[in-house]
């Protein structure tokens, strides 16, 4: 592991994490008001994903390599479902809450997880450019692509609640067209590239 093993880590760290950064940003804009505790479990949550999802893959190509290339094909569909799911629900509930209901759209844990797993899920494929290595660099790889992630998603949100408070009662629905959009990203990304 040389310094060309920490750059390219943190490249595709930055690769990867582009979508877990939108949607921070997305999730920070439906609640401004958010806690600093719960932007830190929204970066970690995304972390994790994008450092279990590559390791799934590393796993995969080592000991189930048939299996998972039959699964591979289902990957931007899982992404869009789900993506579509949240960011629609988003809207939903940011349009049509009773106006009596002053509840703003806040993010639940199950929610949380789904983004996680959505924005991560294409990192699967990431565990095959680590394949040639053993456990220990494949996982320091990993570890590096979750602190970059981290510190993205963390800031997205913070950016997103910026914003959020300016624009008022449209940041949750703003937030849920970005997710519906990623959504469709990854799916055309992994549909139509051949």
């Amino acid at each position: 592991m040389d310094s060309l093993f920490y750059l390219n880590s943190i490249l595709l760290g930055f690769g990867l994490a582009a979508d877990a950064f939108s949607v921070s940003m997305a999730n920070g804009l439906a609640e401004p008001r958010m806690s600093r505790k719960k932007n830190l479990i929204i970066a970690g949550c995304f972390a994790f994903f994008q450092f279990l999802m590559p390791m799934i893959g590393w796993f995969f190509v080592h000991t189930i390599m048939e299996m998972f290339q039959s699964f591979e094909r289902f990957i931007p569909w899982i992404a869009l479902i789900l993506l579509l799911y949240i960011g629609g629900k988003m809207i939903y509930e940011a349009r049509f809450a009773s106006e009596t209901e002053a509840v703003p759209v806040r993010l639940t844990g199950t929610a949380l997880l789904l983004q996680g797993i959505a924005t991560s899920i294409d990192a699967l494929s990431a565990g095959f450019t680590i394949a040639e290595y053993r456990l220990f660099p494949a996982s320091v790889r990993c570890l590096i692509i979750a602190a970059v992630t981290f510190l993205l998603s963390f800031g997205g949100v913070r950016i997103g609640r910026t914003a959020g408070n300016a624009i008022g009662k449209r940041a949750a629905v703003f937030g849920g067209i970005i997710l519906i959009m990623i959504g469709l990203e990854i799916w055309f990304k992994g549909v139509f590239s051949v």
